[in-house]
């Protein structure tokens, strides 16, 4: 059986936390930030958890990670 392939661009996109959860970043961040409130920006900047629906998708992606 050949190694799977890592799909780079979820690779950059995603990371594991030491519980084993997938971890990614906030859209909604990066331009257009002077209407957004200060507390929404610094909201938008942590990490959340991927939703157990994508859970399984992700984790085809990145299978070494």
């Amino acid at each position: 059986m050949p190694k799977m392939k890592t799909n780079r661009g979820a690779a950059k996109r995603f990371k594991l936390s030491a519980s084993g959860k997938i971890i990614r970043s906030k859209a909604f961040s990066s331009h257009i930030l002077t209407k957004k409130s200060t507390k929404r920006k610094r909201n938008l900047r942590k990490g959340t958890e991927v939703d157990a629906t994508n859970c399984k998708v992700v984790r085809r992606l990145i299978p070494y990670l």
